[in-house]
């Protein structure tokens, strides 16, 4: 398999926290990366869960919101009002 070179610009107190990390469990940098690029690429996403700053969209909330489309779409009533989906922001 042919190699390629990447360059990535990352802060160093990051890098260097990574390396201890990444060699306590046998990895130098080029594997963990190697590593992280495979399980990726294996299930089509990122392999861990990020979050964004503010949890407005959390799973959860989410899930209710595109429940209630799936019913609008379907002609039913919809089980939650904008003010009660908006309501579950403030929690």
């Amino acid at each position: 398999m042919a190699q390629t070179n990447l360059t990535v610009r990352i802060d160093e107190n990051i890098k260097q926290e990574a390396e201890i990390l990444f060699n306590r469990i046998g990895l130098n940098m080029s594997s963990a990366i190697n590593v992280f690029f495979r399980q990726a690429i294996r299930e089509q996403a990122i392999p861990f869960g990020l979050k964004p700053y503010d949890d407005y969209y959390s799973g959860e909330r989410l899930k209710r919101i595109l429940h209630s489309i799936d019913q609008a779409e379907r002609g039913e009533t919809v089980s939650k009002t904008l003010a009660e989906l908006e309501a579950l922001a403030d929690d």
